[in-house]
């Protein structure tokens, strides 16, 4: 009888060691070292750089690429700077390289006078006159006959509503605004920025204007 078991002497088929493998069969490409050469997704370029040609160009694309800008003209208001950059519009100067920089921005409110539970009606009686006529209109469309009684109607109910809601909202401030103003912001100067390139053409171009520019 045979002795099966495996505490005879190892025999030379038991000794041969069998080679460490990876796992890869022979003639089949590996998976794995395909996708440690395959470049990543934040190494990849997107669909949106590769669409738009002007991203990678000096001075034009993203927020991190930043012109090179020079102060051209400074003017006391808004009004002389925009009229500026609408005479650099007129010469063909290509106005997308201007800025306009406001500096010293302040929040201005100009009080236009004395509020009462009167004015406040009054000017409650004209908002709710204009919501009345849309309102009619709009009813209006679906009457048969006397369309312009549904007008009329809708126009004195919106100006009663609106005088009465005027009256109410002033009377609930008790007194602590009673008067009307209106705020804006304002700048102490503002300042046209021009690409360098183009700086010297602007000053040209802006020398021709009747208002000078303080510099």
């Amino acid at each position: 009888m045979r002795n099966t078991s495996n505490s005879g002497p190892a025999t030379a088929r038991d000794q041969t060691r069998m080679p460490f493998t990876t796992g890869v069969r022979p003639g089949v490409p590996d998976r794995r070292a395909e996708g440690r050469d395959r470049p990543s997704e934040v190494d990849r370029p997107s669909e949106w750089d590769r669409d738009d040609p002007t991203r990678n160009e000096p001075g034009r694309g993203g927020a991190l690429q930043e012109r090179a800008v020079v102060t051209v003209a400074t003017y006391p208001d808004y009004a002389s700077a925009q009229h500026a950059v609408d005479h650099l519009s007129d010469r063909r100067f290509p106005v997308d390289r201007v800025t306009i920089v406001g500096t010293d921005v302040r929040l201005v409110e100009r009080v236009l006078g004395r509020m009462t539970t009167a004015k406040a009606a009054l000017a409650g009686v004209g908002t709710g006159a204009w919501f009345g006529l849309l309102l009619g209109f709009l009813f209006g469309i679906f009457a048969v006959a006397a369309w312009w009684k549904v007008i009329v109607f809708a126009v004195v109910a919106g100006a009663v509503w609106g005088a009465v809601f005027g009256a109410i909202a002033h009377a609930s401030t008790r007194g602590r605004r009673d008067f009307t103003s209106v705020s804006a912001i304002e700048a102490a100067k503002y300042a046209l920025l021009v690409d360098a390139s183009h700086a010297d053409e602007a000053r040209q171009l802006l020398a021709e204007l009747a208002v000078p520019a303080t510099r």
